[in-house]
């Protein structure tokens, strides 16, 4: 079959087989929501007790409403799940991958649940160490840290570094020996793991920038050169991440085997204990309905098992094992409510036709969709209909064809301008990743709680963009 020619999302169905025909188009899937989504008598969402109208008249839109309990009981339940599955053994640490979203809210919510986290750029380090996160539970990672961030960590003393290659383990010892600490490394090995996602949201293959290859050699040579520098480095332990959006343990359980692997011929051929394995993090979420992640439960006892049997075969100790989710914890805890604009019924041939709406944001606030080929889903989330369902594309307000939000869902057809639309699970990689592409302000981030709703991040303002420019 022949690609079209202006792009894959141009050759889509007008209607896509695995997009199921809704029997009540207003209808809220559960498992897509916050915990405290609902829809009220009259038809409105409602998060943490707040109407999304409400939000939109006081805060505007586009908005990344996030509901505060969603995301603290996500977080402790990983916590808990894992400290649970591996209590008969050495224990689990959990760290809050901060590279989903963080802002000094966010640091504080997960210090508060009893998590670590885990940065990876001098930026998200300076938003930590503001918000008072204790640096001992902190973790700095980064496949190219400069000198300065790496100074910044250990003077903070951040509670371990990832290494991602030789020649910086030989750069952290010198800068540890300048600082005058010694410096807590943890190794990040490629395994060499074709992990089943996206292209761009695997990291522990063989061709890309991560890690230090377990293949080639690297890795046991990593681990001697880490040794050597004894005197300024604290070797903790090995780190292995396989990707992100992973759904099922398989990946987990050939990479624990071959990171477990090293730690015995570690042991064998260099006398030394490895203590600690970090296995990353990247647990799907349900972002339609074709998705079924794990339960952190589930995910927990699957790994540990894995752990126990191969550290069984091996003769050695289960060791303290840490996970790193991030996207499982911000993404469902978080919707983005959208206003309507202009609505077009566009015209494909023969029978075939698609709604276009486009809304007062797009990919500015969520790339995704253009980045990684991501399906959302969406509702009229400012009232219900009686109309009967329409394919609809969402899209931005921006000067790209690939400026798309949600590529297909079922909205009522009588949708139109003035409306309020929300996309869920949107609180991981989205503001992240956000841009003033077209010179748009980036949107306000709000948390929503017991009725009461709180600016987080502020919303840009032209006057913000404009000061940058300096010519």
């Amino acid at each position: 079959m022949r690609a079209h020619e202006a792009g894959a999302l141009h050759g889509n169905d007008p209607a896509p087989t695995w997009l199921p025909y809704p029997a009540d188009v207003n209808a809220l899937l559960e498992d897509l929501w916050s915990g405290s989504t609902r829809r009220e008598a009259d038809g409105e969402l409602s998060v943490g007790g707040v109407r999304v109208s409400r939000i939109a008249e006081e805060i505007g839109t586009p908005a990344l409403v996030v509901d505060e309990d969603d995301f603290r009981a996500r977080a402790r339940r990983f916590r808990t799940a894992f400290a649970r599955a591996f209590a008969p053994h050495a224990g689990a640490s959990t760290y809050y991958a901060g590279k989903a979203f963080l802002c000094g809210a966010v640091a504080r919510w997960v210090e508060e649940e009893g998590l670590g986290l885990d940065v990876c750029t001098g930026g998200e380090l300076a938003v930590a160490l503001r918000a008072g996160f204790p640096p001992e539970r902190l973790a700095l990672h980064g496949n190219n840290k400069s000198d300065e961030e790496l100074r910044r960590a250990l003077r903070a003393g951040v509670g371990r570094i990832v290494a991602d290659s030789i020649e910086e383990i030989d750069r952290i010892a010198s800068l540890a020996r300048e600082t005058g600490v010694r410096a807590p490394v943890m190794l990040r090995i490629t395994t060499g793991v074709e992990a089943h996602t996206h292209e761009f949201i695997a990291t522990a293959h063989e061709d890309q920038k991560f890690g230090i290859s377990l293949t080639a050699g690297d890795a046991f040579t990593a681990v001697a050169r880490a040794l050597e520098h004894d005197a300024d480095l604290e070797l903790i332990g090995l780190h292995s991440h396989i990707g992100s959006q992973i759904f099922d343990t398989g990946g987990f359980e050939v990479a624990a085997r071959r990171v477990l692997d090293l730690v015995a011929r570690v042991r064998d051929e260099l006398g030394h204990t490895i203590d600690h394995l970090d296995l990353g993090g990247g647990f799907g979420v349900m972002y339609n309905s074709q998705h079924t992640p794990s339960p952190a439960e589930a995910l927990a006892d699957g790994i540990a098992g894995i752990v126990e049997k191969q550290c069984h075969e091996l003769d050695l100790p289960v060791p303290h094992v840490a996970f790193e989710p991030g996207r499982a914890i911000a993404g469902p805890s978080t919707q983005t409510l959208y206003t309507v604009g202009t609505v077009k019924d566009v015209h494909l041939g023969g029978p075939h036709h698609r709604v276009y709406v486009s809304v007062d944001g797009g990919m500015s606030d969520n790339v995704r969709t253009a980045l990684y080929d991501a399906d959302y889903s969406c509702l009229l989330s400012g009232r219900t209909s009686d109309a009967a369902p329409a394919v609809v594309r969402v899209v931005g307000k921006h000067c790209e064809s690939g400026d798309i939000v949600v590529k297909d869902e079922y909205l009522p057809a009588d949708v139109r301008r003035g409306d309020l639309v929300s996309v869920p699970v949107t609180g991981a990689y989205c503001y992240s990743l956000a841009s003033n592409y077209n010179h748009v302000p980036r949107p306000a981030v709000v948390t929503v709680k017991d009725g009461t709703v709180r600016t987080i991040v502020r919303r840009e303002t032209e006057d913000d963009l404009l000061a940058l420019d300096v010519g």
